[in-house]
């Protein structure tokens, strides 16, 4: 893994600072690009961090631009770490028909196994461990970590915490893909990264990891109802049934008038915040 790190934003921000940084990626083969907030409290001492996964067409810029969660960040003490949603470049291949679901933009965090995907996007081990290990390397953080995202992020954020026992305090989504083994999204993405075999797919969705959870970590979801992908793409309902079935504790809130959008998340990232920070500060 690369260890340098180079600056190439800051701004400041709530008393604290957004910064962000490009590093060469021995996981994805590639040049990569985050952001990362770093609360007032960062300038005397390590703080907890929050790891953000975002959704599709997404960079890092998007949550950061558009969710309003510096503020809260800035009060509770938080960092919060928004990496990029695929590798990128001119070597990294991408949809071959230019569709803006899959490739550039549409990592989907998993751990690509066909060619030609394979050598490039590994983006679940990106996220999970060298991401992580760089930002607690160099930057003012601890390894006290949450994960959280929105879309094609929350599928990430909750295999990630599903499959890695004990490496986070605490998950949340908006508007997860919960059940990507059964809508067109997944179907298509795991197809093009894993292969044509389904029974492959199930390591990678949230519904079918549940079960056999090595922790009964909380999930916190927030789903709008006017959520143009509800039905066909979201799911929630079947991350409902399988949480009950496994006794998993889920809070699933289903948003009355809200949509798919940075209004959706900009409109809840508070109580999100606060629900990370009870376990990360605990």
């Amino acid at each position: 893994m690369s260890t340098a790190l180079e600056q190439i934003g800051a701004n400041r921000s709530f008393g604290g600072w957004h910064k962000r940084f490009r590093h060469a990626s021995a996981t994805l083969g590639c040049d990569m690009v985050f952001a990362v907030y770093l609360p007032p409290q960062a300038e005397h001492g390590p703080v907890p961090v929050l790891y953000w996964l975002s959704g599709l067409t997404c960079s890092d810029e998007n949550f950061m631009q558009k969710a309003g969660a510096h503020r809260i960040a800035a009060e509770l003490g938080v960092a919060i770490v928004a990496p990029d949603t695929s590798p990128r470049g001119a070597d990294v291949p991408g949809d071959p028909d230019g569709a803006w679901d899959f490739g550039h933009g549409a990592g989907f965090y998993v751990n690509a196994t066909a060619a030609p995907y394979d050598r490039h996007y590994r983006m679940y081990d990106y996220v999970v461990s060298e991401l992580p290990a760089l930002v607690e390397a160099h930057l003012p953080v601890t390894a006290v970590r949450g994960v959280a995202g929105h879309s094609m992020g929350g599928h990430g954020a909750l295999i990630c915490a599903l499959k890695n026992p004990g490496r986070y305090r605490s998950v949340s989504a908006f508007a997860p893909i919960s059940h990507p083994v059964d809508c067109p999204w997944g179907q298509k993405a795991f197809t093009g990264y894993l292969g044509a075999d389904p029974a492959q797919w199930k390591a990678w969705d949230a519904v079918e990891l549940i079960a056999t959870a090595g922790e009964r970590l909380p999930i916190l979801v927030d789903q709008g109802e006017a959520d143009g992908f509800l039905a066909e793409q979201l799911k929630p309902e079947a991350l409902r049934a399988a949480c009950a079935a496994a006794g998993h504790p889920l809070t699933l809130r289903l948003q009355p008038g809200y949509d798919h959008s940075y209004y959706f998340i900009a409109s809840f990232i508070e109580d999100h915040l606060r629900h990370h920070a009870a376990a990360l500060l605990r």
